[in-house]
Parts: C-alpha cells; sequence; structure tokens
C-alpha cells in the first residue's frame, strides 16, 4: 500500500518534476492524452500518466503533432509487445529527420547567400568611400 502510495503525484509535483505548468498538464488532459485519477477535484498523476507527459514532451520537442503523438500513445496501449508503436515511431523519425535534414540545407543556402549579399554589399561601401 505504501509503495502505491508513493506512486501517485499532485499536480504541482508533477509539473515541477517535467518542467512544465501545471495548465499545460490540463492542456493535455483536456486533448485526452493523460488521464490523471480524481481525489474530489485534485488531480492525481500515477507513474503511467508521468511516463506519458514524457513522451509527449518528447515528441513536441522532436516537432511531432500531438495527433502523431496521440497515434504513438494509442499503439502503445494496444500492443503490449509495442512492436507495432517501434516500427511507426522508427517510420516517423526517419521522415522527420529528413524533413530537418532538408531544412538544414535550405538555412546553410541561405546563410551562404546571406553572406555573399554582405560581402557585395560591404565591397560597394568600400568603392563608394574610395
Amino acid at each position: 500500500m505504501a509503495e502505491q502510495a508513493e506512486e501517485l503525484q499532485g499536480i504541482q509535483r508533477v509539473a515541477g518534476d517535467l518542467g512544465i505548468t501545471p495548465r499545460t498538464l490540463r492542456f493535455y488532459e483536456d486533448r485526452g492524452l493523460i488521464e490523471p485519477r480524481r481525489v474530489g477535484t485534485t488531480r492525481i498523476y500515477t507513474r503511467r500518466e508521468i511516463g506519458r507527459m514524457q513522451l509527449i514532451l518528447r515528441g513536441k520537442r522532436l516537432g511531432f503533432s500531438l495527433k502523431e503523438i496521440q497515434r504513438f500513445l494509442d499503439l502503445y496501449d494496444a500492443d503490449p509487445q509495442h512492436v507495432e508503436q517501434m516500427r511507426a515511431l522508427a517510420e516517423r523519425a526517419r521522415e522527420r529527420a529528413d524533413e530537418l535534414e532538408h531544412q538544414l540545407e535550405a538555412i546553410q543556402q541561405t546563410i551562404a547567400e546571406l553572406h555573399q549579399i554582405e560581402r557585395e554589399a560591404m565591397e560597394r561601401v568600400r568603392a563608394a568611400e574610395a
């Protein structure tokens, strides 16, 4: 019983541990991604809900949409071996990495163009001052 009690945490503690606000937790609850238990009006988070929040936050950091995160979480719940979740996650991670690599190439090209513009502009300034 004491072990179960230690697994249950309130919204303030969970938010603090995750480095987010209680409002963020309520947002994901409203979207149906987590389902904390209720004791009266108090939200109580289990280890499962905290783990789901960690996955959600990681997914957001990696640029996945809430819809994609929901699919990963649904697969996690439906497949005890997590094979389908891992397969879907690997595929989407590869797609996301490809997207970011294309963005990186575009950013690097833009930076190179900006440096070229800067050089040309400074050459004109020096020519005008000479």
